[in-house]
């Protein structure tokens, strides 16, 4: 385990869609100048400009080439060295127009629920228009005349995909070109909190009418095989966003939510918690004492659980008296009435409880 005084990088990086930009401002400037500079200075979607070095730049007067590297600074992105690549071509049909198309590497959406055109490619709304801004600003002497069409590709873009959620989310293909600051910060929960938004999202344009939200790989693959024939769509790792993820699916008018967990990240969401990161609340023990006396555990031993740090504890004491199932049924119930507290009326709740080793242990409905 990571010693604990050992700090975490700190060092920022650069999103897909702010070295996508800054390629695209090169090849542009290609067109312009006659030449495809060795840097460039780009404007982000923040408002700051930063210097990106440029690689293979390349211009016969008609198309330009540029290549950007991805640096995701200390953040441990999959994308991280992707080569952002823009080719530009001068378009006499196009006079005052950007045209920007997806290349080899960058996915194609086909399902709808991201805010994008189904068909086309999966640069999101906020790199999409700092592209643009980009490109007119570099290129608003050609554009009195003619337009431009900008292809944004990743030759590894393929490879790296396979490593991401894009296929469950309907993007195939390759990446996506993301960013919402052009900042990467390392260890990011907002791109994560994020995903998990647009992963329940994706699952309300299903038509399956439900989502099933998990804590992570083990207990999505434990909920998958109670719903082999639910789409894979709707399965999203919310981990600890909790809050995010059923904002969403009251947003998206889902009928009905799933929620599979383990003792620990459910002993959170019974007690209240909508974020249940380790490091946000402590788990409330003492609920889970009481849970022991409901189902008559002796009270020696829900002293215990009561003075113990963990839920895993009292988990170990109950199998050892047999009452395993009755504790889970326990606390399966609590997540019920606790989060049908908090979202009356809104959608019909079942909450699934498997073991460390991914067996079912309980269910519960509301």
């Amino acid at each position: 385990m990571m010693d604990k005084t050992v700090k975490r990088g700190t060092r920022t990086g650069f999103t897909t869609g702010a070295c996508s930009a800054a390629a695209a401002r090169a090849a542009v400037l290609g067109l312009v100048n006659g030449a495809v500079p060795e840097t460039v200075e780009c404007l982000l979607p923040n408002g700051q400009r930063v210097s990106f070095a440029v690689l293979d730049g390349r211009c016969d007067g008609k198309t330009a080439h540029a290549m950007v590297i991805k640096d995701a600074g200390d953040d441990p992105d999959c994308t991280d060295k992707a080569h952002l690549t823009a080719d530009v071509t001068l378009r006499t049909d196009l006079q005052g127009q950007v045209l920007l198309q997806g290349g080899f590497g960058v996915g194609t959406v086909t399902m709808p629920g991201l805010g994008l055109t189904v068909g086309g490619p999966a640069i999101n709304p906020v790199p999409r228009r700092n592209i643009e801004d980009n490109v007119r600003e570099a290129g608003h002497s050609l554009l009195d005349e003619v337009g431009l069409e900008i292809a944004i590709s990743v030759p590894q873009g393929l490879e790296m995909a396979k490593k991401t959620l894009n296929a469950r989310l309907g993007i195939l293909g390759g990446i996506s070109i993301l960013g919402t600051t052009g900042i990467v910060k390392p260890y990011s929960t907002a791109a994560y909190r994020a995903s998990v938004v647009q992963g329940v999202q994706v699952a309300g344009t299903t038509g399956s009418g439900m989502v099933a939200l998990t804590t992570g790989g083990r207990t999505e693959k434990f909920v998958m095989a109670e719903y082999p024939d639910l789409p894979q769509a709707c399965f999203v790792q919310m981990g600890d966003f909790l809050r995010y993820a059923l904002d969403a699916a009251v947003k998206a008018k889902l009928p009905r939510v799933v929620i599979g967990g383990m003792v620990g990240k459910l002993t959170k969401i019974a007690q209240g918690e909508t974020i249940t990161h380790a490091g946000r609340a402590e788990v409330d023990t003492g609920l889970l004492a009481d849970l022991c006396a409901g189902i008559g555990v002796p009270a020696d031993v829900c002293a215990d659980i009561r003075s113990a740090e963990t839920a895993r504890y009292a988990s170990e004491r109950v199998e050892a008296l047999g009452l395993v199932l009755e504790f889970h049924q326990a606390l399966a119930e609590k997540v019920v009435q606790t989060l049908l507290g908090r979202y009356p009326a809104k959608f019909e709740l079942t909450v699934l409880v498997c073991d460390f080793d991914g067996r079912k242990l309980a269910e519960a409905r509301g």
